[in-house]
């Protein structure tokens, strides 16, 4: 049919629009589409955008390079803030100071940073534009299933409920969140659990320059991260926040009066970056684990968040994300170039065997560092105190973490490496 794609993305975040753009880049002759509502706003498929929220994201220095080979990256280095150091302490609620226990600096290769701090509104837009050069297809729609009828393709429903006929796709990505419907659709099951607690969210400016450096708080109701960012006149006062409290701790937070709220984050992490004002409001969301079954059905392949949904404690979601799309089109580009099926089986389940091991550990780690640190247990806080000791004392053990943090360590296809 003159309306079947080769392709079919659902949703237009960071990682579905990556995995097009890449997938037109390494098979050019293939017909990609990403659908998302969005893009029926003014100015949503046609322009690159404005910031809506100040809302940051960490991008690990490969996820930099891959980035970097789909011409996205240079739209937004300018202000993206390398982050040169990483610090993390352990201590109680009320401690006055923080001992710092891990201290890490941030190459991951000499002379580039392990990760810089973007605003995902930013990203966005320069992926956006980077999908669009490539050529990739961009439809306000909302797809709300599909169809396997026996043929090469599945009919694809579009718009509210199931009324509306879409295309015919011979592969269906869910890249739609990690409520994903369409993962609920094909049948994968999940495992995971509710953390009992909420990520709050906000960006401040600061009177003293951060310096690149990002720190990690282990408290006992949760990690709080002290991200650098680039202030709007290019200067190092400016940072994300992101702290995981109990749900109704962080209810309580979010709706202080802000120099009420600034107080707060004060007695947790002191003054070291001068006076703070808060650049946006609070906000707060509750935290998960998610893990699909599996990754892969028939003409079908989860991608970003609708393939995992992890703890923020390590920033690593959307570097999980653009690993999946790295990886997936990578595969999926194969049989295309050859004429054949881009769902063909045996290249999808390349790309589950690529992505499961990756998640399943990462998913591990933070949720083991979560329940390790958020808590006053002395045991444990002994425990982990002397580990993080070692750890700081052993350069080779720092090399390794810094550069599997940094998202060097796995087997980016060669094709996407600048």
């Amino acid at each position: 049919m003159a309306d079947t794609l080769d392709v079919l993305v659902a949703g237009g975040g960071i990682a579905g629009l990556a995995f097009a753009a890449a997938l037109r880049r390494a098979a050019p002759m293939s017909r990609v589409a990403v659908a998302d509502p969005g893009f029926a706003a003014p100015g949503g498929a046609a322009s690159a955008g404005e910031r809506r929220t100040l809302r940051a994201v960490a991008v690990a220095a490969g996820s930099r390079r891959f980035l970097d080979t789909l011409g996205a990256w240079d739209a937004v280095a300018a202000s993206a803030q390398p982050m040169v150091e990483m610090v993390i302490t352990d201590s109680r609620e009320n401690d006055a100071p923080r001992p710092v226990f891990l201290d890490f600096d941030g190459e991951a290769e000499p002379g580039e940073p392990f990760a810089h701090m973007v605003f995902q509104d930013d990203l966005r837009a320069a992926v956006l534009d980077a999908a669009r050069r490539a050529g990739v297809e961009l439809r306000p729609d909302r797809v709300a299933g599909f169809v396997r009828d026996g043929t090469a393709a599945l009919a694809v429903a579009v718009g509210p409920g199931l009324a509306g006929a879409g295309p015919r796709t011979r592969l269906l990505v869910a890249a739609d969140g990690g409520r994903s419907r369409l993962r609920e659709a094909a049948g994968i099951g999940t495992v995971g659990w509710d953390y009992d607690q909420s990520g709050i969210v906000a960006t401040l400016a600061h009177g003293i320059p951060h310096d690149g450096r990002a720190t990690q708080h282990f408290l006992p109701g949760g990690p709080l991260a002290v991200l650098p960012m680039r202030a709007a006149d290019g200067s190092e006062r400016r940072f994300s926040l992101v702290w995981s409290a109990p749900h109704a701790e962080a209810a309580r937070l979010v709706a202080l009066p802000p120099d009420a709220f600034v107080a707060a984050l004060e007695e947790r992490i002191g003054f070291a970056y001068g006076a703070l004002t808060l650049e946006d409001r609070p906000a707060a969301y509750p935290l998960r684990l998610v893990l699909p079954r599996g990754l892969v059905g028939e003409r079908f392949a989860l991608l970003g968040d609708a393939a995992r949904t992890i703890h923020p404690l390590a920033g690593q979601g959307l570097n999980l994300g653009l690993r999946d799309a790295a990886a997936l089109a990578e595969r999926v580009a194969e049989p295309l170039n050859l004429g054949l099926d881009p769902a063909d089986p045996d290249a999808l389940s390349a790309y589950e065997r690529a992505r499961r091991f990756d998640a399943v550990l990462m998913a591990g780690a933070t949720d083991g560092l979560n329940r390790l640190f958020s808590n006053d247990s002395l045991p444990a806080r002994v425990l982990r105190d002397v580990g993080m000791g070692l750890v700081d004392r052993v350069p080779a053990l720092k090399r390794f973490f810094i550069r599997d943090a940094s998202g060097l360590s796995g087997a980016t296809p060669e094709r996407f490496r600048p």
